[in-house]
């Protein structure tokens, strides 16, 4: 008797239309900007990265599920996909925010290029939603057993990292950090703060936490406080070292910068004054569920 060969299914789930929404959405939004609508380099790639990374992702976790990969993947499985997820929808979300304001903001040109940067736009948008939605539907349910990064501290170090990797950005590019040695001390916050989020990202999704000589638990919340009192600090000294006149730094907005196209260096050392606050805020809540973590763990 002859062996039959079953071919591979998907289960249908919302999950699964979610996924196959996200990728049609990011699809479309990077051909359609490829195709017709002339995007320039630097943002114009940015935008293009962001849609192609987050397709090709999708396309990968769609096709091990599909083939029952799961369980030969060199990454957990319980982690990587909601990480994925996360991170598609920040770099979604970006796109859809600096796409319009680079392209279609004050843009000149045919008629016709424009439509296709408000489709990319449009279907942008969507993506992030379909993305959003994946991570809804993925995350973990109180009570329920799941892989840490499923969890809200889990989900808030992708956020920290990524808001770090916008405050890259910004600050190499003029240098803004080397006026002061204040201000390099806010540089050190980022970086010491990104590389040891990634750090437990990588840990997690390695499924390497098991091999650390100390408890992951009580780390996670003692590098959580750490992390609040560094960024607390640079939320303090960016913005004086920046904007008061008593230590070098300008109040007003210069007139050269509404001459300027995107944004100028006085532009961006407020953005990173923002940034900088949105990442305390993260640092501050993922501390209160990593201390509810310890405690409910004990």
């Amino acid at each position: 008797e002859q062996g039959t060969c079953e071919p591979p299914i998907l289960q249908s789930s919302p999950l699964l239309w979610t996924r196959l929404a996200a990728l049609a959405f990011s699809c479309v939004a990077f051909s359609v900007a490829i195709h017709g609508g002339r995007v320039g380099h630097g943002t114009g790639d940015w935008c293009i990265f962001c849609w192609t990374f987050s397709f090709a992702g999708t396309l990968l976790v769609l096709l091990v599920e599909l083939f029952g990969l799961q369980t030969r993947a060199p990454v957990s499985w319980k982690n990587f996909p909601i990480t994925f997820a996360c991170y598609a929808a920040l770099l979604c979300l970006s796109a859809s925010i600096i796409f319009p304001l680079y392209y279609l903001k004050d843009s000149h040109g045919p008629s016709e290029m424009r439509d296709f940067r408000i489709v990319s736009t449009v279907f942008s948008c969507l993506a992030t939603i379909a993305y959003m939605t994946e991570v809804s539907i993925s995350k973990a349910r109180p009570g329920e057993v799941a892989g840490y990064m499923a969890t809200a501290p889990g989900l808030l170090k992708v956020c920290q990292t990524f808001v770090a990797c916008i405050i890259f950005v910004f600050v190499t590019d003029p240098v803004l950090y080397d006026r002061h040695d204040s201000l390099k001390y806010c540089m050190s916050v980022y970086c010491i703060c990104f590389i040891l989020s990634a750090a437990i990202i990588l840990l997690c999704i390695a499924e390497l936490t098991g091999y650390l000589p100390f408890p992951f638990a009580r780390f996670l919340s003692a590098y959580a406080l750490l992390a609040v009192v560094l960024y607390l600090s640079a939320t303090i000294i960016w913005p004086i070292f920046n904007f008061d006149p008593k230590h070098g730094g300008q109040k007003q907005r210069p007139s050269s910068c509404n001459t300027s196209f995107g944004l100028c260096v006085w532009d961006k050392t407020v953005a990173v004054a923002v940034l900088t606050t949105v990442n305390f805020i993260l640092y501050l809540a993922d501390l209160i569920y990593s201390t509810r973590l310890v405690f409910v763990s004990s």
